[in-house]
């Protein structure tokens, strides 16, 4: 795996892991009861996003390593993901 498949790869995982982690404990305007005049009421009020976002480096890390780890020592190949045998030439 080169450096630019490695980075795409943890960037994927980084920005998957986010949209996971951001709606834990997210406290909107209509759950604080203060809505404030020309906004949505489900817009946050309290959302410990520093926090989310190293919690969500800490996971896209761990991750990275292990899909990284599967990748590189060829436990599982691109040929093992072709389930529909398009890689195999058709019979004559």
């Amino acid at each position: 795996m080169g450096i630019t498949s490695a980075l795409v790869l943890f960037a994927v995982i980084w920005w998957l892991t986010l949209l996971i982690v951001v709606p834990i404990k997210l406290k909107t305007q209509q759950d604080m009861g203060t809505v404030t005049p020309g906004t949505q009421s489900g817009a946050p009020e309290i959302h410990h996003l520093k926090k989310k976002l190293l919690i969500t480096t800490g996971i896209a890390a761990v991750l990275f390593v292990i899909i990284a780890g599967i990748i590189v020592s060829g436990w599982i190949t691109v040929a093992d993901l072709d389930w529909f045998g398009r890689g195999t030439p058709a019979p004559r």
